[in-house]
């Protein structure tokens, strides 16, 4: 059985630059995967408490959603 690095010189330089694309692309993807691994960080946890006794959890949601909606 031939070794990959053979496999890929034995390539036209046009599939070679698609072996390194495909490449770059799987390494890209596995950068992603570590990053989603890591446990999520809750640094906002209580970042809205004031506006507790101003809101409900549903009038919140929807003022979160039309500041969301005013910043585009």
């Amino acid at each position: 059985m031939d070794t990959i690095e053979e496999r890929i010189t034995a390539l036209t330089p046009e599939r070679r630059r698609e072996v390194e694309d495909f490449v770059e692309f799987l390494l890209e993807k596995e950068k992603g995967l570590r990053r989603r691994r890591s446990k999520p960080k809750f640094a906002w946890a209580g970042a809205l408490s004031d506006l507790r006794a101003k809101y409900t959890s549903v009038e919140l949601q929807h003022k979160v959603s039309e500041w969301r909606i005013g910043d585009r």
